[in-house]
Parts: C-alpha cells; structure tokens; sequence
C-alpha cells in the first residue's frame, strides 16, 4: 500500500469524524428543534460519507474491493435530507406557532 494513499484514509477518517463530532454537538448544543435537526443532518450526514470513502479507498488499496460502501453512501444521501424535510413538515404540522418568522 502507498504512503500517499494511507495519508489520504486518515485525512478522510479525521474530516469525517470531525463533521460527526460537530454534528453531534449541535444536536446537543442548540436549542430549537430546528436547530437541533441542522446539525445532524448536514455536519454528520458529510462526515459518514467521509468515513465510507476512506474505508473504499482502504479496500481498494488491499485488492478487495466491494461496493457495500457505495450503497451505504447513496443510501445515507438519500434517506438523511428527506427525513429531516418530513421531521420539520411534522413539527410544523403539529406547532404551527413554532415557525420562524420571515426574514426582514
């Protein structure tokens, strides 16, 4: 395995489990539901798809590379934004006063 390509898994693996940390504490730091739903859905949703990269690139390096990753990462992209959008459609259905006001 090469050196540069070592260098570039712990590159990934470090910005993907940074985008999962920050991710995560958003979800714990803000306050509001709709701030709480950002942070996880944009920061961790990045930092997954950070982390099957490296690990795609890890496998590939070794001979033995699979396509489970891909899939996983389509997946997660396409699951993570519509359920957030159904999440926030929910809360504003069930609180209808709890929508932001219009910017100015």
């Amino acid at each position: 395995m090469s050196t540069l390509l070592e260098w570039v898994v712990v590159a990934l693996l470090v910005i993907g489990v940074l985008f999962a940390l920050i991710g995560s504490w958003g979800l714990a730091k803000f306050g509001d539901f709709f701030k709480r739903l950002h942070g996880p859905s944009k920061a961790t949703t990045l930092g997954v798809g950070c982390v099957l990269l490296a690990s795609m690139l890890w496998l590939a390096g070794q001979g033995r590379a699979s396509g489970h990753e891909l899939l996983i990462a389509l997946f997660l992209f396409l699951t993570a934004p519509v359920s957030a959008h159904l999440l926030v459609k929910a809360a504003l259905k069930l609180a209808p006063g709890s929508r932001p006001p219009p910017p100015p």
